[in-house]
């Protein structure tokens, strides 16, 4: 690749991290600026509720690179960075430092920030929420002695992994839930249902269609959780994992087109000249699935990274990946693979038997498979999205009779 000016990744998560080595292993050799909020060099959030929640992973194993690597592949990594303001016009962005940086290409990467609750006692100390490796290094160290009462306000995956670590670690938990079904917006009632015995039989207290209204507190420590019934739930530490809100601001301000994230293309290219954009902020059109999808998950990051550094090279590019995710809770393991808002009323077809927790789920919309999910079976996940992309019609019974391989549906 020729010289160039430069360009500009904002955003110093697995998404950015990816699309920067991308660029170099591309043969490109021009300048990259990449601008990165938080302190630490890149890294993936899987273990943070995970394996290094639990303190079973090593710090170093959760960075995307080392920062030698950066040095050694010229990139200009600005740590506790945050770009202020966006230029399309002048192709410049500017930085909470005073600086400013002009592009020739930019990547908007910019992640998601943890939603917080507006109720009385939010603020306490021991309210905690997980986005980020401090999050984790500080929740791990009230958790790892065991013995602690950790109330957790919602029941999504990383609330769930949580659950699952904090017992694993010997702390009481308890799970309040708005709706009657923990996960029943990803998976259904009857899936969501399975995620909630499991946790219960693990002495997980779950409370289902339950509205939160205080967290009670003592000496500016939260000591509690109040319902709007009245009941208390006593509590040395809190976490409220009610989802993420994407970081938008930057690409708002700057005139990009937004819906639920930052709406991009195939190739993630916004309607910005020579802006693009990846990770948890894009809202990118797939053509499989024929809409515009956001994903907040680590493959889409990793995926979307690469992806989004050939676009801006110029390649031709269709990110076409199909979402994936997969969580770990006690000795339940699962993958899942497919366009979740297709699965809305789908019909769902076992191959398995999930009284044992050991099946293949699928969700089949017009006679298609357009979702996947394999618990405690492995080494599927590779057929499983062959089928949703194959996008060929499925008789229910073959794709339930496990005598017929994946690969000949």
């Amino acid at each position: 690749m020729t010289e160039s000016p430069g360009f500009v990744i904002v955003g110093g998560g697995l998404a950015g991290a990816t699309a920067a080595k991308t660029l170099r292993d591309e043969g490109f050799s021009g300048e990259i600026h990449l601008i990165a909020a938080e302190p630490h060099h890149p890294y993936i959030r899987p273990p943070l509720s995970k394996d290094y929640l639990a303190g079973a992973a090593e710090r170093d194993s959760v960075f995307v690179e080392s920062p030698e690597w950066y040095r050694r592949h010229d990139i200009d990594l600005q740590l506790g960075t945050s770009a202020t303001a966006l230029d399309p016009r002048a192709q410049r962005v500017s930085l909470d430092s005073g600086a400013s940086i002009e592009y020739d290409a930019l990547l908007l990467a910019t992640g998601s920030t943890a939603r917080r609750l507006s109720i009385p006692g939010a603020d306490l100390q021991g309210v905690r929420t997980l986005r980020t490796l401090d999050d984790s290094e500080a929740l791990h160290d009230e958790l790892a002695g065991g013995g602690r009462r950790l109330v957790l306000i919602g029941s999504g995956w990383i609330g769930m992994e949580v659950a699952a670590t904090a017992r694993t670690l010997g702390n009481e938990v308890t799970i309040l839930e708005r709706d009657p079904v923990p996960l029943a917006n990803a998976l259904g009632d009857e899936l969501g249902g399975m995620f909630a015995e499991l946790h219960v039989e693990h002495g997980v207290e779950l409370r289902t269609s339950v509205v939160v209204t205080e967290i009670t507190g003592e000496q500016g420590r939260a000591t509690g959780v109040r319902l709007d019934t009245g009941e208390r739930f006593a509590a040395d530490l809190v976490l409220v994992g009610v989802g993420a809100v994407p970081n938008l601001d930057l690409a708002r301000n700057a005139g990009a087109a937004i819906g639920s994230g930052v709406l991009t293309d195939a190739a993630l290219r916004t309607d910005l000249p020579n802006v693009y954009a990846a990770g948890d902020i894009a809202e990118a059109y797939h053509p499989l699935a024929e809409m515009r999808l956001r994903s907040e998950h680590w493959a889409n990051a990793l995926h979307g990274g690469a992806a989004v550094a050939r676009s801006m090279l110029g390649l031709s590019v269709t990110y076409d990946d199909i979402p994936y995710f997969y969580t770990d809770q006690y000795d339940l393991g699962m993958e899942y693979s497919g366009f979740g808002p297709l699965t809305r009323g789908a019909e769902i077809v076992y191959r398995g038997d999930p009284a044992a927790r050991e099946f293949i789920s699928f969700w089949l919309s017009g006679g298609r498979v357009v979702a996947g999910m394999n618990v405690n079976v492995w080494d599927v996940n590779e057929a499983v999205q062959g089928v949703i992309r194959r996008g060929d019609p499925v008789d229910p019974a073959r794709l339930a009779d496990e005598r017929i391989p994946l690969e000949e549906l």
